[in-house]
C-alpha cells in the first residue's frame, strides 16, 4: 500500500491531461515530487522467459516456438553485505528475491531432475546451505514475503552451489539455453546455482 497515493496521484494527473505544454510540465513536476516523496523500490521486479526474450521473439513472423516457463521476482542488492550465512541464514527458507514471493509459471509440462511438473503457477523458494540449495515449488500463491504452508509443497530438488570468481551485486535469475539444454541460473554475491528444466 506504500505506493497507493502515488498511483492515485498519477492517475488523476493523467486523466486531467489535455495536451497543453503547461499541463505536461505540471504533470512532470508532480511525478517528480511524488517519486521524491514515496521513493522507488530498492528491489525492482523482473520477469524472465524461457525461451529467452520470448515476448520479443513472438512478434516475429517466422517464430513458432511455444513458451516453456517464466519467473517473476524482485531483485535485492548486496550493498557491501555478506549475503549467505548472514543476511540470508543457512537452513532457513528464503523467497529467492524480495517483496512478493517469487513465482514460476510453466506453460507446458516439464521436468526438473526427473520430477514431472504440470503446467501452472507455483511459488518458488529456497533453503540455502553452504554447499547445496534446496529449491522448492509450492502451490500457495499470492503472498507478500514468504509464509510457508509446507503441506502445499509440490516439488523439491537439491542442487550444488558453485562459487563465482566475482561477486554478483544484484540478485539475478536468468534462463540459459545451451546445446539443447535449459537452465534457470540463480546468482547472488559469490554463489551461483543451475536449475535444469526439461520439456516433455
Amino acid at each position: 500500500m506504500k505506493y497507493l497515493p502515488l498511483v492515485i496521484s498519477l492517475f488523476t494527473l493523467f486523466a486531467c491531461k489535455q495536451g497543453s505544454n503547461s499541463n505536461e510540465r505540471f504533470i512532470q513536476n508532480n511525478v517528480i515530487q511524488s517519486l521524491a516523496k514515496y521513493g522507488v523500490d530498492q528491489s525492482p521486479m523482473d520477469m524472465i522467459y524461457l525461451p529467452v526474450d520470448y515476448p520479443k521473439l513472438k512478434i516475429q513472423q517466422d517464430y513458432n516456438r511455444k513458451p516453456i516457463c517464466r519467473v517473476i521476482y524482485s531483485r535485492p542488492q548486496k550493498n557491501g553485505r555478506t549475503i549467505f550465512g548472514e543476511v540470508i541464514p543457512f537452513d532457513k527458507p528464503w523467497r529467492l528475491g524480495a517483496n512478493e514471493a517469487t513465482e514460476i509459471e510453466f506453460f507446458q509440462q516439464a521436468s526438473i531432475n526427473g520430477q514431472t511438473i504440470e503446467a501452472g503457477r507455483y511459488v518458488m523458494y529456497c533453503i540455502p546451505q553452504e554447499k547445496e540449495w534446496k529449491i522448492v515449488l509450492n502451490k500457495d500463491l499470492y503472498t507478500w514475503g514468504l509464509k510457508i504452508d509446507s503441506t502445499q509443497d509440490y516439488l523439491s530438488v537439491s542442487l550444488p552451489v558453485e562459487k563465482l570468481t566475482q561477486a554478483q551485486e544484484i540478485f539475478t535469475m536468468e534462463f540459459l539455453e545451451e546445446q539443447g539444454e535449459n537452465y534457470l541460473v540463480i546468482a547472488w554475491d559469490e554463489s551461483i546455482v543451475y536449475l535444469p528444466i526439461v520439456t516433455l
